[in-house]
Formats: C-alpha cells, sequence, structure tokens
C-alpha cells in the first residue's frame, strides 16, 4: 500500500492531550473526535487537513496518557500516516490496532518541511518528498502488522481472518 499527501509539521513531545483534548473524551465518536483533532496545538488543522495528508514530527510523538482516542481523531480527520523520529510505544501499538500506519524515520522527518507532498510505501519503508525529490528508507511492517493496517485496524483483521 501507499499514500501520498500534504503534510503537517510539529515539533517533539506532542502528547496525547494536544492530540485530542481531555474535554472531548465523554464521546467515541470518530467523526466527533476528529473535529477537535489538534485543535489545542494547532487551532487550523481541522479547517485545512485533506484526506490522505500526513502528519510529521520529531520525538516522542503521542506521549502522555494511553488513549485511543488520539490515533483515533488522527486517523478519523482524514490523515493517511504520521511520520516521526519516535512514538510512544502505547501510541504507536494503539495507532497500529486502529488501522493508522505510523512510520519512524528521522532522516525523514529531518528532510521534510510543512507543506510538502510526501509519499509512503509501507512496504518498502521508502519515504520520498515528492516536493524535494529526496527519497528515505523507513522500516517497512512486518507482514502481520501490515495485514492489520490493510483491515483498518485489529478488530477488523481478526474478523475477517477467522471466517
Amino acid at each position: 500500500m501507499k499514500v501520498t499527501g500534504r503534510v503537517f509539521r510539529y515539533n517533539d513531545n506532542v502528547d496525547t492531550d494536544v492530540i485530542i483534548p481531555a474535554r472531548y473524551l465523554n464521546t467515541s465518536d470518530h467523526a466527533e473526535l476528529a473535529k477537535h483533532c489538534m485543535e489545542d496545538i494547532d487551532k487550523d488543522f481541522v479547517k485545512n487537513v485533506k484526506k490522505g495528508d500526513i502528519i510529521v514530527a520529531d520525538k516522542n510523538f503521542g506521549c502522555g496518557s494511553s488513549r485511543e482516542h488520539a490515533p483515533i481523531a488522527i486517523k478519523a480527520s482524514g490523515i493517511a500516516c504520521v511520520i516521526a523520529s519516535t512514538f510512544a510505544r502505547i501510541f504507536y501499538r494503539n495507532a497500529i490496532n486502529i488501522g493508522l500506519p505510523i512510520v519512524e524515520c528521522e532522516e525523514a522527518v529531518k528532510g521534510i518541511k510543512a507543506g510538502d507532498t510526501v509519499s509512503v510505501d509501507f512496504a518498502t519503508g521508502i519515504i520520498t518528498n515528492e516536493t524535494t525529490g529526496k527519497k528515505y528508507q523507513g522500516q517497512p511492517y512486518p507482514e502481520f502488522m501490515q495485514k492489520i493496517i490493510d483491515n483498518g485496524g485489529l478488530i477488523n483483521y481478526i474478523k475477517n481472518t477467522s471466517k
């Protein structure tokens, strides 16, 4: 699978409280969560994000509480992939479980700017900055994780493979 989108760029330590503020955790409605995604760090995010766009961030993306609402809000907003230098481990696992593709690649993060167009090939791990032509080697997913992502998350994967 391959995705291509415009980049929203963030720094270190984007925590789950700014991805989806706690005041919105009284709902599990994905569309409602998407309406408030990133609003405490980027007021214009929801107005500007389009289906297929990509978030690029520095170290420790998704730190803070273990709320599953954070990757759900990101995915529901239309973001196709998050690229970061590193991810908080619980966020990483939650993202995979709900089918949000994420890729760690410090070199790519250093070379990608807000507004760039970037493509990610999950089978090979190759990240291409289409704006500059520069390519970066991210870590491709193991086959079982790619199947979870392809099925839209762990629950769908289990439903689809247990038939």
